[in-house]
């Protein structure tokens, strides 16, 4: 380690020490932090890096630079900027609040972040139109402190950090895998065996791009699931409990052992198209709902959890399955 005291950077906001105290793999150094970071992109990672506002046990390296075992990685952060999105009103309804956290129930149809076709009008747009004066602003820009994502078409739980310190303690929770994440999905088919553990790496797809799939080169990914309710031999309400957070894991593991989800024509359309024409009805997203998040409290510690109930479309899908299922049983065969 270098012993030579490194000079903080001009117009620091604040510093951050991690320090790796197990080995990460053959990791790119942007790709670790932005695992131990939480919602921190990779290239405002990047950024940090070349503009020396990341150090290595005191020295400037690249972004490909692989971490190691006992070394200190020091980041620091500038005075956050103003952000460039324009605040709009966008729905979503509060589960709790206090001065270090915010907890949401997400509706389907909102975009976390701006991204293509939702530029104008996602989740941070909303957070900012309603809470803008009192949120964090790690990563450089006074924008929403997201800490984990949902995914477009799915609904649910979410926690925001309205304060620096309560972010990186968050971010650090997740990445560690100490949260606990219980979601609710109406899949295609079965899953056999009814309970079980899915262990499949996941990555991008070589071809399409836009998807995620299960790769021996990708990110451990594991998932455990549970059958609550069948309906008939068609589909299932399925608890399912990610241990990791990859993104569309839960799509791509259900995909991966025959059952994709209801609604997700990304990744199961010939299923899809299977169930909705012999049920005469077609869920307009994937019934993907994030009904319970556990965590312990960034200022307290204590461990906190927040349930978001179903909602209509959900609630409805289940319904009319238990209806059609019914019906069909006391058909003659």
């Amino acid at each position: 380690m270098s012993s030579k005291q490194p000079e903080q950077p001009e117009a620091t906001a604040r510093v951050t020490e991690l320090r790796v105290e197990e080995w990460p793999g053959q990791v790119r150094l942007d790709t670790y932090l932005r695992d131990r970071l939480g919602e921190v992109s990779r290239q405002k990672i990047q950024r940090l890096i070349q503009e020396g506002r990341i150090l290595v046990d005191g020295r400037k390296v690249k972004p490909t630079y692989q971490p190691r075992v006992g070394e200190s990685i020091v980041i620091y952060w500038p005075e956050p900027r103003p952000t460039e999105l324009v605040p709009k009103e966008v729905p979503y309804e509060v589960l709790f609040e206090d001065e270090w956290i915010l907890v949401l129930n997400k509706p389907a149809g909102v975009a976390v972040h701006p991204s293509p076709g939702h530029e104008e009008e996602s989740l941070v747009h909303g957070l900012l139109f309603r809470h803008g004066d009192r949120l964090s602003g790690i990563g450089g820009e006074l924008r929403p402190g997201i800490v984990h994502r949902l995914d477009f078409g799915t609904s649910g739980v979410l926690v925001v950090a309205k304060e620096d310190s309560a972010h990186q303690a968050l971010a650090e929770q997740f990445a560690e895998r100490r949260t606990q994440k219980i979601y609710d999905a109406i899949v295609c088919h079965i899953p056999k065996p009814q309970k079980g553990k899915i262990i499949a790496s996941i990555g991008r797809h070589p071809v399409h791009r836009k998807k995620m799939a299960v790769l021996p080169e990708g990110r451990e990914a594991i998932t455990e699931y549970q059958v609550r309710e069948t309906f008939g031999e068609e589909a299932a309400w399925v608890e399912v409990h990610p241990r990791t957070g990859r993104t569309h894991q839960i799509r791509v593991h259900m995909k991966h052992i025959g059952c994709p989800l209801w609604g997700d024509t990304v990744y199961g359309e010939r299923a899809n198209r299977k169930l909705s024409q012999l049920f005469q009805w077609q869920p307009e997203r994937p019934m993907l709902h994030a009904r319970r998040l556990g965590f312990l409290h960034p200022k307290t510690g204590k461990w906190v959890e927040f349930e978001a109930p179903w909602p209509e479309d959900f609630r409805e899908a289940v319904e009319q399955l238990r209806q059609w299922a019914q019906c069909k049983s006391r058909k003659p065969k």
